[in-house]
């Protein structure tokens, strides 16, 4: 077991070997994130309607 010193120290070093995205790739990454949260979120609402109709109907 290391002591949390040192792993703080190994985490340290790993964040030196993270190749960060620039700002117009953090943008476009962030809008392709948001629009499929909101077509799924669309996709999902619609298979409500439609099977809260279906069961409106089914049951009386």
């Amino acid at each position: 077991m290391i002591s949390p010193i040192t792993y703080l120290k190994h985490v340290r070093e790993e964040f030196t070997h993270i190749v960060w995205p620039n700002n117009r790739v953090a943008l476009a990454h962030t809008l392709v994130v948001i629009g499929i949260a909101v077509i799924i979120a669309i996709f999902v609402s619609i298979l409500d309607h439609l099977f809260g109709t279906g069961v409106n109907t089914l049951v009386g």
